[in-house]
């Protein structure tokens, strides 16, 4: 099986409406989405061996994703602002090639802009997961 390009891992944000068209953000050179699980540790005093034991689906899963790139002032980037600002539930869409996509409510945690006088502007985001996400498998 070939490697995959980085650069086809996609970030889309939603329109906002009741039946959303995503948009890719514009500009990203970099990403990276992380799926955590927390787990619940249930070792006792009575536990075999008193090795560690875990209880099954008992912890809280989240999502992050990050990203950076060249600031393009795309419509792309207007829907991040609007959405940092008003600190929205937005539904977000994460493609991965040859593995799946992610779906659900992220809040844009944070974006950072800058910039040095010879060279381009670039921004930077953050997104926490606000809710269940959903998983279909390509």
């Amino acid at each position: 099986m070939p490697g995959q390009r980085g650069r086809d891992i996609l970030v889309q944000i939603s329109d906002g409406a009741a039946t959303p068209t995503f948009v890719g953000v514009a500009g990203l050179r970099a990403r990276t989405i992380s799926l955590n699980a927390q787990s619940v540790d249930a070792t006792s005093a009575d536990s075999t061996g008193r090795w560690r034991e875990l209880l099954a689906d008992a912890g809280v899963k989240s999502a992050t994703v990050s990203g950076a790139g060249v600031f393009r002032d795309a419509a792309s980037d207007a829907l991040v602002r609007t959405s940092f600002f008003a600190q929205d539930m937005r539904t977000w869409r994460l493609v991965i090639p040859d593995f799946g996509t992610l779906e659900g409510p992220f809040q844009v945690a944070t974006l950072d802009y800058a910039g040095d006088h010879d060279g381009e502007a670039t921004f930077a985001i953050t997104l926490a997961s606000a809710g269940s996400i959903g998983f279909t498998a390509l």
